[in-house]
Order: C-alpha cells, then sequence, then structure tokens
C-alpha cells in the first residue's frame, strides 16, 4: 500500500532570487546566494523528485509513477498522461522582478519542444507592502502596437499591473504575458513544461556582465494579445471546508482553512493530490492511525489509491488541495 509521499526540494539560485524561503518557510538550501525557487514536486526530465520518507526514499518520482502507475496517479490521469507527471509544483521568492515572458500552448511546444506547454496559477503566501506583479495587456492590441512599445521599451505602458497581498490568486493561462514583482513570495502551480519566452529583462545582467537571451520571435506566435480584464482570481473562504479557487483542464486547486479535524474522501476523484501547506501544521492520518505532518511550505503527495484522509490541524492552519 502506498503512503503520503514527501519529496526533497529542489533548489534553484536565480538573478532576482533572495531569502525568503530559509526566513518564512524554513527551508534549509545551504549556501545558494539567491534563492528564488523551491521545486517542490517535478517531474522535469533532469530535475525530478526524489522521494524523501518511508519505504520508497530515494526513489525518483519517475521510477515509483513506473512501478505504480495508476495506484499513484489515478486511472484517468495514467490513461491521459501515461509516467509523465503533469504537474509541476513550486515556491518561488522574488527580490527583484522576474522577467516579463509568456509561455507557449500545448499545441505550439509540442511544435516546437516536444514538450506539454505551461497554463499556471500563483498563490500569494506573502508580499512586502506596494508589491505588485503583471499579468496580460491593460487592452487589446496587436503586434504592431507590441513590437513598437518593446523597441522603446515602454512594454510596462500596456501592461497590466496589479497590487498584490498575502491570500491573492492569480491564474495565468498560457499566451498570458506576465511577471512576479519584487518582494513576492509565491506557490505556484503548472503544468509539467520549462519553456518559457522571456520578453524583456529590464536591462539587467547576469553575473557574467552579459544579458540574459531574450525570445522575441518565439514569444509573437505565443502571445494573447486581448485585455486581460479579470486576472484576479475570487474565492471565499470556508472554516473547515473546500473553497474552489482555480479549476480548468489542467488542475483544480482549493483553499482549505482548519481549525479542527476534517475528514476528506477522494473515492469520486480519480487522481493523486498535493496538498501544499501554506499557513500552520496539519496532520495528515491515514490507513488505520498513520501519520504524516505538514508545516507551512511543506508539500505532500496523496498517492490515487489512499481514498480516505483526516487532516488533523496543530494549530489555525490552510492547505492549498490540488489535482486533476
Amino acid at each position: 500500500m502506498l503512503y503520503p509521499l514527501k519529496f526533497t526540494p529542489i533548489y534553484k539560485d536565480k538573478i532576482w532570487g533572495g531569502n525568503k524561503l530559509k526566513t518564512i518557510l524554513n527551508k534549509d538550501y545551504g549556501t545558494i546566494p539567491n534563492c528564488g525557487e523551491s521545486w517542490e514536486i517535478s517531474g522535469v526530465d533532469g530535475d525530478e523528485s526524489i522521494v524523501s520518507n518511508g519505504f520508497l526514499e530515494g526513489n525518483t518520482l519517475a521510477e515509483i509513477t513506473e512501478i505504480y502507475m495508476a495506484d499513484l496517479l489515478g486511472e484517468k490521469v495514467y490513461d491521459k498522461y501515461g509516467i509523465e507527471f503533469p504537474l509541476l509544483i513550486k515556491l518561488i521568492d522574488a527580490t527583484d522582478i522576474l522577467s516579463i515572458q509568456v509561455h507557449p500552448d500545448d499545441e505550439l511546444a509540442k511544435e516546437r519542444h516536444s514538450a506539454f506547454g505551461k497554463t499556471e496559477m500563483w498563490y500569494v503566501l506573502q508580499a512586502d507592502k506596494g508589491s505588485e506583479l503583471i499579468s496580460g495587456f491593460n487592452k487589446t492590441i496587436d503586434k504592431e502596437i507590441y513590437l513598437k512599445h518593446l523597441e522603446n521599451k515602454t512594454l510596462k505602458n500596456i501592461l497590466n499591473v496589479e497590487k498584490v497581498k498575502s491570500g491573492d490568486v492569480f491564474f495565468i493561462p498560457a499566451g498570458r504575458v506576465h511577471a512576479i514583482g519584487a518582494g513576492i513570495l509565491l506557490a505556484e502551480i503548472q503544468q509539467t513544461s520549462d519553456v518559457t519566452y522571456r520578453i524583456y529583462d529590464w536591462d539587467r545582467l547576469d553575473d557574467k556582465g552579459q544579458p540574459r537571451e531574450l525570445h522575441t520571435e518565439l514569444a509573437l506566435d505565443a502571445l494573447d494579445f486581448e485585455q486581460c480584464k479579470n486576472p484576479r482570481q475570487n474565492y471565499s473562504l470556508q472554516k473547515n471546508n473546500v473553497a474552489n479557487i482555480i479549476e480548468c483542464e489542467y488542475f483544480t486547486t482549493n483553499i482549505i482553512e482548519l481549525d479542527k479535524l476534517l475528514q476528506k474522501d477522494y473515492a469520486l476523484i480519480d487522481s493523486f493530490v498535493i496538498y501544499l501547506c501554506v499557513e500552520g501544521n496539519v496532520s495528515i492520518i491515514y490507513d488505520n492511525n498513520k501519520t504524516e505532518t505538514l508545516k507551512a511550505g511543506e508539500t505532500i503527495l496523496i498517492p490515487a489509491e489512499l481514498k480516505e484522509i483526516t487532516l488533523m490541524p496543530k494549530e489555525n492552519s490552510k492547505i492549498l488541495e490540488v489535482y486533476l
């Protein structure tokens, strides 16, 4: 019988990274100077997560997916994706603004890169006062207008800029121009893809004094030039109940605020479930009172064959619940 799986985070040094993964989420990433990302669960080739608990400790996500197949993923997920794990879960700390970028959809990514596209969502864990992010264009434009602003370095004038605070949720479908702003710590849930087209990088230089590569031509065919009217997802927290925040063809994400025991029955969803704790400390009880703990900043994968889970908070807690 499978059990709730924890993985060793994969840490990424980024030009715009900081130290909140350590100071706020208690991540131990050693001496990485600008730790911008913690890949919590990844099936990306070359960056595969390794199990850190139980009898499967030391095995990669790919290895256990190949062995356990539908018992891990769920029948419908396995039928669609085979042994390729369909989601990538990250924590991102932006001390400086990220590049303005866009991701291709499935069709374009398959044609160009033999990869999945990248639709994603952001849940803001913490934001410094005045923090902003970019999501979409602030009016409908065309390629000519876009290229003129890009050439004149006035791209921000046509982008939709949003002030952010803890608890905000943004949905970023493939094709939407976007950038995480300075001072933001967030959780990112996305399709398994590492295909990003960098549009503009604020003229900054890397540690070798060189500008980072831009993908101007590739981005043109990927961009959605329509106005983005409602980038922020509205939701209502329901204590000790499930509040849906995103539902799309690639994933469903709910948030659960807990201050007492909650029993979950996953018999009907036919999918693995991922919990990402964004606040507090929760015990996960399964298989006749076996337990795993989940603290703020930690992620755990519930195999599809585990249908009954009990969540017991040790304090007021919030977890993201993700499945297909």
